[in-house]
């Protein structure tokens, strides 16, 4: 369901939920002992490690998302590192966004530590929008966990209030309205706009649009020309009380991607790495089961410590959704290139990263089946193996190249990975 609307909203009836350092206090919640401290959530917590998400005691203390676990020890020695939980962070999120909806049916999960919550068809049932926020932030601790802070923003619209939200930190409360969005815009840069990174903000200031206050006072025109797309028309209109261009609600995928950062021990060997590669096929595949579609278009890129890049995009005759293939796809691939251009393999000790996405999807009833392979029965067991998996674990049924001693790939959830909850 699209939400946007495009008429004049200047009354702050949008609110943006934004969960302090949500996986730091979804570990101190559960852990009583972790509480006070400075906590830093790792995915693997050797040396090399990356914290990706430190807790509020950790930031005060100049820890910061993306640094190396070594690093932040010497800056905090008493950062106690701990190795994430994804299922412990979704179970949270999906307690919160209940609460959230026994204020409102429209509520709008953004990111797994973010949601809005529309007021705007409620105006008659919350006289007060500031109060309504400090109840939501008591029923957030009551009912969820009493560790658990959340800054809320206020505004007429999803992007204000999102700003709004990133003014007072943690457990703030800030309200944006067309009497107060001057005073909060001349204390902020280009790149503190949420949406504006440092391209988009070179390209705005090659158009003499240097500040946020220029930006909310030049003509919708001006900005299209400079941004070269309807873009510029929506930051008009964000920033004028125009309407709403950012609650498209609609639950599809347009694509699913499996991304991993590569640390020193996972590149170590080319066996490691070709686990490695297995298992984004294998995650692409359960979340295509999970919805029920197959793709059409599949792409596979590389990243290397050096800044080179390797990418190949592949159009398929017949729509895929089996790992095992979209793997077997992609290695074919690789060694061909290997070959004809005489070079080292592409998954080399040298990698940064590697991408897996597939796209352009149909729904899986309308795939049309093979006269050669019984395709049918191969879907059927792949929607058993993941409904298995759901109701007795992940580890209870495995395929037998999944069967690793010391498997290379965990669970992990981005922020913004929601849409499978």
């Amino acid at each position: 369901m699209n939400r946007n609307r495009l008429f004049t909203q200047r009354h702050p009836t949008v609110l943006f939920v934004d969960m302090n350092s949500f996986f730091a206090s979804c570990e101190q919640q559960d852990n009583y002992w972790l509480r006070g401290r400075p906590v830093g959530v790792c995915v693997y917590t050797g040396r090399n490690g990356c914290v990706i998400a430190p807790s509020i005691e950790a930031k005060l203390r100049g820890v910061k998302t993306g640094m190396r676990l070594d690093q932040a020890i010497v800056l905090c020695p008493e950062l106690v590192p701990i190795e994430t939980h994804p299922g412990r962070y979704r179970e949270y999120h999906v307690k919160i966004i209940d609460v959230l909806r026994t204020f409102s049916d429209d509520v709008v999960p953004k990111s797994i530590d973010e949601a809005v919550v529309d007021l705007t068809n409620y105006q008659l049932v919350y006289k007060d929008m500031s109060q309504t926020a400090v109840a939501i932030k008591q029923a957030i601790r009551q009912k969820v966990g009493d560790w658990l802070r959340c800054s809320i923003g206020i505004a007429p619209n999803v992007f204000l209030a999102k700003l709004a939200s990133n003014v007072q930190k943690p457990d703030g409360l800030t309200i944006i309205t067309p009497d107060t969005i001057d005073s909060v815009l001349q204390t902020l840069t280009l790149t503190d706009l949420p949406g504006i990174g440092h391209r988009m903000a070179a390209r705005l200031e090659a158009g003499g649009v240097r500040t946020p206050l220029e930006l909310r006072y030049a003509t919708p025109d001006h900005l299209r020309a400079v941004c070269k797309s309807i873009i510029g028309w929506h930051w008009h209109i964000r920033l004028n009380f125009g309407g709403e261009v950012d609650l498209d609600t609609s639950p599809d995928n347009k694509s699913m991607s499996a991304m991993r950062t590569i640390s020193q021990e996972q590149r170590s060997t080319p066996e490691r790495l070709d686990e490695l590669l297995q298992s984004l096929c294998l995650t692409l595949e359960r979340r295509m089961v999970q919805k029920g579609v197959f793709c059409q278009d599949m792409s596979f890129s590389c990243r290397y410590h050096n800044g080179k890049t390797y990418n190949y995009e592949a159009r398929f005759n017949e729509p895929k959704q089996d790992g095992p293939e979209l793997y077997g796809i992609i290695k074919e691939r690789l060694e061909k290139f290997q070959l004809a251009h005489r070079c080292e393999p592409v998954l080399n000790e040298h990698l940064r990263s590697m991408c897996v996405a597939v796209f352009r999807f149909i729904p899986a009833e309308v795939v049309p089946l093979s006269l050669f392979e019984n395709d049918d029965r191969k879907g059927k067991f792949r929607q058993t193996l993941y409904d298995l998996k759901a109701k007795f674990g992940t580890d209870k049924l495995v395929r037998a190249t999944e069967l690793r001693d010391n498997p290379v790939y965990k669970d992990v959830i981005g922020f913004g990975n929601i849409k499978d909850l």
